[in-house]
């Protein structure tokens, strides 16, 4: 189960033309939108990457304004783990629960929660906040996750997991935020 004080939220590259001709850009934005908001709400910390950024673009700005006050950490590497500024956030975070979530789901996303969980961190993947260019290749990267042990989440599961309990304060805003 995900821990609120455990946790840390991991976006990968929705950026560009490429966050807009993946498939179901809509919902992926629609989901992100949701989830970036409750972990808000929860005070979840989130580390915000891209991809070579002069290359691909800036990342969606339907994102980046939910995000103000952080910068993203531009990497080369599909892992992020090869990217000494994630891993330096990464560890200082203290935290070892890693939501994972963003573009493409078979490049990006699952080489980073490979390289993840081989460095000790317990991930989760949030089925309805991932896409690449085809389902087909979403599904690949989903299997190849699943094969090493990474569950799947979706964005209601993984907010009310972190929450715990209905009739709180961070309850209520986040219904507000999921309905």
């Amino acid at each position: 189960m995900l821990q609120k004080e455990q946790t840390v939220f991991v976006l990968v590259d929705v950026q560009g033309k490429l966050a807009q001709i993946v498939n179901e850009s809509e919902v992926l934005h629609d989901n992100l939108q949701k989830l970036i908001k409750g972990l808000q709400v929860l005070e979840v910390p989130i580390l915000w990457l891209e991809q070579y950024p002069d290359g691909l673009g800036k990342t969606s700005e339907s994102l980046s304004s939910l995000l103000e006050g952080q910068e993203p950490i531009a990497k080369m590497t599909f892992s992020a783990v090869g990217n000494e500024e994630f891993m330096k956030q990464l560890e200082s975070s203290g935290r070892k629960q890693v939501l994972i979530a963003g573009i493409e789901t078979h490049i990006c996303v699952y080489m980073t929660a490979a390289d993840l969980v081989n460095q000790g961190y317990e991930v989760e993947v949030i089925e309805d906040a991932v896409t690449s260019r085809t389902k087909e290749n979403k599904q690949i990267g989903l299997e190849k996750m699943k094969g090493l042990g990474i569950p799947a989440t979706c964005v209601e599961t993984a907010l009310y997991e972190l929450i715990g309990e209905a009739g709180t304060d961070e309850f209520k805003k986040v219904l507000k935020i999921v309905k």
